[in-house]
Parts: structure tokens; C-alpha cells; sequence
């Protein structure tokens, strides 16, 4: 018989978290309890589904949409129908909707998207990072979700990985002060918190996520998904303590790494997962997996199913991002409880997890989108944010060929000067990966400012701005009028496995249009990419100035601020830049260390 309303603790918001947990578990069947371990992908759910299998989270992908170019509104409307369908199920347990946030809602059309975490790497600053997570909960929250895949904190170790740009340093120290992050997303506890217990301020914030547990970026020769080949003493040196910092803001939730550590899957790893990770740092949220990360832990992918649940489970992920075959994973993981091979008592452990983060998040008392908060999706304020993040992430590499002599800021009233390259008016390039889509996206794929429009608006009005993408041959055979060029190159947009790269050469041959129009008129190049790439002798010999935008997003005015003298360079690197691919693995704390510009260069 079902106990009187009176005595449902788990609806009193007045009742310790704890208490409402239990509470609410007792209640609970064993279909009710697997639904909340199971994560979906919105295209497959719809209201019966979720209120059928008692769903516990949803979330969309890159790329996927309630359809293209939808509005904040749009989307709360999406995502509150998936709401209302979870608080119709007999508990009305309301589910807790995730989105890859990680420069930015960057999913969204018109949010405002920051620069990459490369690029924040290189800022040094702590506080500013803290903003940019709270500017981001607020347009995330905006739009009804609850839960930020972000932050990232892997160490880059290896440029090569296609995930370099997500990374905010190749050093541990570096990454541990940026991870203000999450304080941002979540708000900043009080003093007395206790460490790796859940923490969420209020409305205006979002659940984060420190991810890859653990030792992503250190993978061998950068394979993205690969196999990080260290000591454990190794891993606790330079993999594992943004994870501690994260624990002591309270971090919600924690996301395992599609990547080996000696050969042992991390999805799998009872040792990292709960020894580590749940018992020794004493984290108390929940571990989340990856995409379909489950079936990669059998060869071919997805086969032997079953058996993927019974041991990522059994080693402690307490959420599994299915993200599409869910009823697959419910029914296998039904029958290992049935069968013993998974245990009652994990599956309370994991459901004890995620609903202590659904009450510390209030999703029980506003499981609605706040519709007021609309308006700060792409808002002024978060755009002159995004503008100053810019400004304090460009790294000055080169400037004049003479000591003496600099050769910025540039002089806004020149009387004529040419901008080229295939990234000065690409919006899409100077944003990268996770932008709109999971690959990223060329053109004007989101509202924003590239680099051209910004020059535009900062030179004289007597000025003239002759933009081609390409250099023609007239245009170089007539350079002396020309008093500077502009050429911005860079890498084309990639997420993840697509983006490892042996070669990091420039693109489009960039190195050679840089090299061309540095020949004819004195030439400041603008390199976006995601990590360092090869910057060949003739162009180092040629060209004025360098400057590394790395993957700067929409507020491209941030770079004619500096270039043109309104604000000075501030911007180190975030990583070594190497001189020759066969360097790498290179790292500050190598004992032979020779890179081109080392850790924490950057001329004023």
C-alpha cells in the first residue's frame, strides 16, 4: 500500500537531503531505479518513453537540435515537454538534461561563445574563468537545461590529440587554478562544505562536470580514446589533481575517459573509478559515462553487450549515456541484478548518487525553465565578457623583425591595408570544434564578429580595408601601397578522433600565403588553432608579427583591441610550442627540453 502523502519526506524541501534521498529510494522498484541510470538522446526520446521507463536524464548531442537555428525558447519548450513527462511517472522524479557547454551553450544559435579552454589556458586568470562558467549556467539555464558537460581538465601532453583545444595546459598547477570553472557553473560553496559532497547555489545555476577521469591527454602519441601509458604515481602527479580542486567547489558529477590507463579501460576501472575516485578523494556526486562509451569496451564495438554493462557498472559508473539503444541497457542490466551478477546494492549506491544531485540541484522544486532568464542567451553583458576573454588569451609570439623595433599595434589609420587568409572572415573557423555542430562548422553558422568586421570597425575612417581570401597575384603585384597585411590562418574546425593530427601542419596552405604576402607588404599573421602547430623558418623569417588567437569564438572584436594598441598583450602559453613534430611528446618538465617558445612565453 502506498504510504500516506504526508510521509513523503523526498517532497519536503524542508527535509536534509539525505533524509529525502532514502526516502525516496525505499519507494523505489528496481525498473524505477535502472530508468534513472539511463541517459538518452533526445531524437529517441518522447513523452512515453520517459515516463514508460522512468527515464532519468536526457541530453542532445553536438549538432542535434529541436531544429536548425532554434531559438532559447524553442528549446525550453523541448526540453520542459521532456520535464513534464518525467513528473508524470508514478514518483514524478524529474529528469536532469544535459548539454555539451563547453566554450559557451554552444549548441545554441545566438549564445554567446567563449573562447576555448586552449585560449582560457592562456589568460592565467582564475576569476575571469569563473565568470564565463557563470554567464554560461545562466544561458543554459535559459534554454531548461540543468547540467553542463564541462569543465574539461585534462593535461595536454601531446598536441598531436585531437582534443588539445578542450585542454586548458599541459601543466597540472596551470589547470588547477583555472578550474573556477565549476564554481562558476555551480556557484561557490560556503566554507563549511564538505569536500566532494554535491553543491549547486540556486536557479541561476547548472550542474558541471570534471572530465575525463582520468589521464585523457596523456594518452600515447595523443591517440584521442588511446592508451595513457604512466605510473599511477605519474597519474597522481599530473592527471589527477584539477580533480581534487574540482571536489573541493563541490563538483555534481564526474565523467569517465574513453581511454585506457596501461591498457585498462577506464570505463571498466574499478580500481581508478571507485577505489580512487569514490572512495580515497570522497566523491559523492555521481560518475557519468561517456557517447557510448560502454560499447567500446568490447571488440568489435558493441558487440558482447552485456557484458559491457555488467563490468563498466560493477567498477562504478553510476549513469550510463546509452545514448540511443536504451532499452537494450535496461533490459541487460535488469537481468544481471535479477541474476546476481550485479548487486542491489550498487544499483542503490549509483540511484543514491544521482538523486542527492537532483535535490542539491532543486530539480524537484523548479523542474521548469525559468523563461525570465530568455534574454541572457547572447546578451550584451556576456558578449563583452567574451570580448575580454579574447583580448587576455592572445599570445604575442613575434613582433618586428628588430628588437628595437616592434612592429604592433598596428595603425588604425593607415591609409591602406589588406586583409587575407581563409580565417579572417570565417566565423565558424574562429570559433572551432563543439560549435553548432560536434565538428564545428565553416561560414556564418551563429551570431558574432569575425576578424575582419571587427578591423572594419576599429580603423579610420579614411581607411582602406582591401579583403581578399586569398592573395591574387594583382593584388601582390601592387603591394606598395600597402602600408600592412593581415593574413589569418589556421586549422579547420574537428572534435575528438577527427582532430588527431601526426603532421600539424597549417591548412589551406596557410604557411605559404603567410610566407607570399609577407614577401610584398610587412605582415602580421593571426594563427587560430586549437594547440601548436608547425611554423615553418620562412615564415618565422618573414613575417612581422605573430600573434596565436587559438580558438577565440564569437567576439572577434577582443583581437583588434590588442592589435591596434587599445589594450596590451597578457596571454602565455598555455603549452610548449615545439619546433619540429618528431619533439613530440614535449613537456616543460622534460629533462631535454627545446621548444620553439616554452611554456608560459608570450611578449608584451
Amino acid at each position: 500500500m502506498e504510504r500516506k502523502e504526508e510521509a513523503c519526506v523526498y517532497k519536503n524541501p524542508d527535509a536534509p537531503v539525505e533524509a529525502r534521498v532514502q526516502d525516496l529510494l525505499s519507494r523505489m522498484t528496481l525498473a524505477e531505479k535502472i530508468g534513472q541510470m539511463t541517459q538518452i538522446e533526445r531524437v529517441v526520446t518522447t513523452p512515453s518513453v520517459i515516463t514508460d521507463s522512468f527515464i532519468g536524464s536526457v541530453l542532445n548531442g553536438g549538432g542535434s537540435w529541436p531544429f536548425e537555428d532554434a531559438r532559447p525558447s524553442d528549446w525550453a519548450d523541448m526540453i520542459d515537454g521532456y520535464q513534464n513527462a518525467a513528473l508524470a511517472s508514478r514518483l514524478g522524479i524529474p529528469i536532469i538534461y544535459g548539454i555539451d557547454a563547453v566554450h559557451g551553450n554552444n549548441n545554441v544559435y545566438g549564445a554567446t561563445i567563449f573562447p576555448h579552454n586552449i585560449g582560457l589556458g592562456a589568460t592565467r586568470d582564475a576569476d575571469l574563468i569563473r565568470r564565463i562558467g557563470a554567464a554560461t549556467a545562466l544561458e543554459v539555464r535559459a534554454i531548461g537545461a540543468t547540467w553542463a558537460f564541462a569543465p574539461c581538465v585534462a593535461a595536454l601532453r601531446d598536441p598531436r590529440w585531437g582534443r588539445s583545444y578542450e585542454c586548458y595546459s599541459e601543466d597540472a598547477n596551470i589547470i588547477c587554478e583555472l578550474t573556477t570553472l565549476v564554481s562558476g557553473l555551480q556557484g561557490e560553496p560556503p566554507k563549511e562544505h564538505p569536500n566532494g559532497y554535491p553543491f549547486l547555489a540556486g536557479r541561476n545555476n547548472v550542474v558541471a562536470c570534471a572530465k575525463h577521469f582520468v589521464g585523457d591527454g596523456g594518452t600515447e602519441n595523443g591517440t584521442n580514446e588511446g592508451n595513457t601509458i604512466v605510473s599511477f604515481e605519474e597519474l597522481e602527479r599530473v592527471h589527477i589533481p584539477p580533480y581534487l580542486n574540482c571536489l573541493a567547489q563541490g563538483v555534481s558529477t564526474v565523467m569517465a575517459s574513453y581511454s585506457s590507463w596501461n591498457g585498462s579501460k577506464l570505463h571498466s576501472d574499478y580500481f581508478l573509478l571507485t577505489e580512487v575516485l569514490k572512495q580515497k578523494l570522497g566523491f559523492k556526486g555521481f560518475i557519468i559515462s561517456d557517447w557510448e562509451a560502454l560499447d567500446r569496451l568490447s571488440e568489435p564495438f558493441g558487440s558482447n553487450y552485456r557484458h559491457c554493462v555488467k563490468i563498466s557498472i560493477n567498477a562504478g559508473i553510476d549513469m550510463v549515456m546509452v545514448p540511443f539503444k536504451y532499452e537494450r541497457f535496461i533490459n541487460d542490466l535488469t537481468d544481471l541484478v535479477e541474476t546476481g551478477e550485479v548487486s542491489m546494492a550498487r544499483i542503490d549506491d549509483a540511484v543514491e548518487r544521482i538523486l542527492r544531485v537532483k535535490f542539491v540541484a532543486g530539480l524537484f522544486e523548479h523542474p521548469l525553465t525559468d523563461r525570465s532568464l530568455l534574454a541572457t542567451v547572447g546578451c550584451k553583458e556576456h558578449r563583452e565578457l567574451g570580448r575580454e576573454a579574447v583580448r587576455k588569451s592572445l599570445v604575442l609570439l613575434k613582433n618586428g623583425k628588430n628588437v628595437g623595433k616592434p612592429f604592433l599595434p598596428l595603425d588604425r589609420n593607415a591609409k591602406r591595408i589588406l586583409v587575407t587568409g581563409t580565417h579572417a572572415d570565417d566565423l565558424g573557423y574562429q570559433c572551432g570544434g563543439w560549435t553548432k555542430a560536434w565538428f564545428g562548422q565553416s561560414g556564418r553558422i551563429t551570431i558574432g564578429t569575425t576578424l575582419l568586421d571587427a578591423i572594419k570597425a576599429i580603423v579610420g575612417d579614411k581607411t582602406e580595408v582591401v579583403y581578399e581570401i586569398t592573395p591574387s597575384e594583382e593584388t601582390l603585384a601592387s603591394s606598395e601601397g600597402f602600408s600592412y597585411a593581415i593574413v589569418a590562418v589556421g586549422e579547420s574546425t574537428y572534435a575528438e578522433t577527427t582532430g588527431d593530427n601526426s603532421e600539424l601542419k597549417i591548412p589551406f596552405n596557410g604557411s605559404d600565403i603567410a610566407t607570399a604576402v609577407a614577401e610584398k607588404i610587412p605582415t602580421l599573421m593571426v594563427l587560430f588553432s586549437g594547440r601548436p602547430v608547425v611554423l615553418e623558418p620562412m615564415v618565422l623569417e618573414k613575417v612581422e608579427a605573430i600573434v596565436a588567437a587559438w580558438l577565440p569564438g564569437s567576439e572577434g572584436q577582443g583581437m583588434a583591441d590588442v592589435i591596434f594598441g587599445d589594450y596590451g598583450f597578457e596571454g602565455k602559453l598555455p603549452v610548449s610550442w615545439f619546433k619540429r613534430v618528431e619533439q613530440l611528446p614535449l613537456n616543460a618538465d622534460a629533462e631535454l627540453y627545446d621548444p620553439l617558445f616554452p611554456l608560459g612565453f608570450g611578449l608584451n
